[in-house]
């Protein structure tokens, strides 16, 4: 007899993650399947950043940025361990923008944010440190607001930790390989390593990502091409280019916007570009051409400009959008669309774009409208911290002091990092150790086995590149041959 639950949920990026756990604290019984690991996609290939979107007011999408500095609030106070204030500034150059038309759009996204609990945008010296000497000559004045930081493939994984917390079931490596609708429920088949197996859920929402048409087309028989445009964005890391924790957000003659943020301590991110992608999503990557047009983006600021050789990483991502016929791929609304489908039988919710910024306010209401075909507990996530950011007023500088205090033996970077990461969870993963050696053997860096045990056990975590890529950014700083190791001891925790 097959197992049966009250949702399936297919895509284990951050709007399935968030739709499972919200959906599984107003008591459904939840099971997530993801074909591959949590965020091994879109989600892990983002800006890494939780804002209103300054740029969509030039497109008017003005409910969009509202209600994405609402959520900045809310994810603030959700997970202040993975998600900070970041300080953005806006060099003016002639030919770009006008000066009043960027003072206009900061005004306005000041006044749309509200009272929040970051500063405010304003005017900004570039002639003087920390920008000079970092920026060309001629770039002289500008702007500076705030919007936030976030660990995106972390903000995932947590929702995963979260849903499963409250009874889903977080079924990673576990393909949806077929949908047979009846009039109360839908027959799921799931292909693992293992074999197949059959559920049954009474609906299913698609939030397979760049694969959603093909989820739509695997249940209905056909899908939706005419709603969907794949857009690639792509990131180059490079060695740090400057100094000082604020991020640079330059205006290009293309009129797009290119962002240079610090990254990983020792690099810095430079993204992104919105290029059609019409190959498999399986297979997606950074071209030559992108990364070219990224340090020429960053060089029109930078004195100094960057080389080909200072490309230490690059990674790529495809954005599942709403087709709404814009004339370039960067003016295609980033909003969310549901297509509901319930004729003849159990529904089945599709979902289309959306940004991490949002992803809470898209789970309520994906389940408002399921709510509408299949009764449920109401919504719920508004005010409850994520895993690990449950911590005094949200102040995470007040408790990495206190947790200093307990872990004196933890060098202070490591205690950073692992703050960071895992935030009130850190005693789940330093497992009452009381030195370095307790927590097993070491990797590198600053990577013990206590750390693999706990995201074996409560991550889902099942290789190197789960570790080093998505649960963490450790691939920059470890040695390749690390990630053979580390391979190695999660294939003895499966034999064992």
């Amino acid at each position: 007899m097959s197992e049966a639950f009250d949702l399936l949920v297919i895509g284990g990026g951050i709007n399935g993650a968030g739709i499972a756990r919200d959906a599984a604290g107003r008591g459904l019984t939840v099971l997530l399947a993801e074909k591959d690991d949590l965020a091994a996609h879109t989600s892990s290939a983002s800006t890494k950043l939780v804002h209103g979107g300054l740029r969509y007011l030039e497109q008017f999408e003005f409910r969009l940025v509202a209600e994405a500095l609402r959520e900045r609030e809310v994810l603030l106070k959700a997970a202040p361990h993975i998600i900070w204030p970041l300080r953005f500034v806006m060099p003016h150059r002639p030919g770009m923008r006008p000066r009043w038309l960027l003072r206009l759009g900061l005004a306005l996204y000041d006044r749309i944010g509200g009272r929040g609990s970051l500063p405010r945008s304003g005017r900004i010296d570039l002639s003087r440190p920390p920008h000079r000497g970092i920026l060309h000559e001629d770039i002289v004045s500008g702007f500076e607001y705030s919007d936030c930081w976030v660990e995106d493939s972390r903000l995932v994984v947590v929702n995963a930790v979260d849903a499963a917390a409250r009874g889903a079931v977080i079924a990673t490596r576990t393909e949806c390989v077929g949908l047979t609708r009846r009039a109360d429920c839908w027959d799921a088949r799931l292909r693992t390593a293992r074999g197949e197996r059959t559920v049954t859920a009474r609906a299913v929402v698609n939030a397979a990502g760049p694969w959603v048409d093909a989820i739509a087309r695997l249940a209905l028989g056909q899908g939706t091409p005419a709603h969907l445009r794949l857009v690639k964005g792509s990131h180059i890391i490079v060695r740090r280019a400057y100094a000082g924790e604020h991020a640079y957000l330059f205006q290009q003659p293309d009129r797009r916007i290119v962002f240079a943020i610090p990254f990983e301590r020792d690099y810095t991110l430079i993204g992104t570009t919105d290029v059609g992608f019409e190959g498999s999503p399986d297979t997606v990557e950074a071209s030559v051409e992108e990364a070219d047009y990224l340090r020429a983006a960053a060089s029109r600021y930078f004195r100094s400009p960057v080389a080909p050789d200072e490309i230490v990483r690059t990674y790529a991502g495809v954005r599942p959008l709403y087709e709404d016929r814009a004339r370039t791929n960067s003016e295609v609304t980033r909003d969310y669309v549901f297509e509901l489908d319930h004729g003849g039988g159990a529904p089945i919710l599709s979902v289309y774009g959306g940004k991490i910024t949002t992803y809470r306010k898209l789970a309520e209401h994906a389940l408002a409208r399921l709510g509408k075909v299949m009764p449920m507990g109401g919504a719920w996530t508004r005010d409850v911290p994520l895993p690990g950011g449950d911590m005094a007023e949200g102040d995470f500088a007040r408790f990495l002091w206190h947790t200093s205090e307990r872990f004196v033996w933890v060098p202070p970077e490591t205690l950073l990092r692992l703050c960071r990461a895992y935030g009130t969870r850190i005693d789940l993963v330093l497992e009452g150790a009381s030195s370095l050696a307790e927590l097993g053997r070491h990797f590198g860096g600053d990577l013990y086995e206590a750390e693999l045990r706990y995201l074996a056990a409560h991550e889902y975590a099942r290789s190197a590149d789960d570790v080093l890529w998505r649960r963490s950014r450790l691939g920059l700083h470890l040695a390749p041959a690390t990630a053979a190791a580390i391979d190695g001891w999660f294939a003895t925790l499966q034999d064992g």
